[in-house]
């Protein structure tokens, strides 16, 4: 078994797209015609979203969308640079939101928290050297 995927559903899912591209300079992979699934070039594992509505007609139990103006879900997604400080600014000019600063860890790693314009939960930190 291979992990492959981690999907995030959002309102509008050019609109994410674009906000990736922007503030962490991903590349988008594809969209489909119907705008409702799109995904990133995110290395071995890759990062898509797909729409609120298309999640809905997924699951007939339903499930929670997120509300950015709430406190994050319990979920997190971590990306690493060596160059935390200038990436972390870059992705509160594209429009992030700083949930918590920059801090360095007890082991020696930078870690900063921001929240994407749909209020998903981003950790931008440097690899943690060995």
């Amino acid at each position: 078994m291979k992990y492959a995927y981690t999907i995030l559903y959002v309102d509008d899912v050019e609109k994410t797209i674009s906000f990736y591209e922007n503030a962490f300079g991903f590349q988008k992979k594809f969209i489909t015609p119907e705008h409702d699934y799109g995904e990133l070039i995110s290395g071995e594992t890759t990062i898509a979203f797909a729409s609120n509505v298309l999640g809905q007609s997924n699951f007939e139990k339903g499930f929670q969308t997120l509300d950015a103006t709430k406190k994050p879900n319990g979920v997190e997604m971590a990306f690493t640079t060596e160059t935390i400080e200038v990436d972390f600014k870059k992705a509160i000019d594209a429009g992030a939101i700083e949930y918590e600063p920059i801090v360095e860890k007890s082991w020696v790693q930078k870690v900063g928290y921001l929240r994407d314009l749909n209020g998903f939960l981003i950790e931008i930190c440097t690899p943690i050297k060995s």
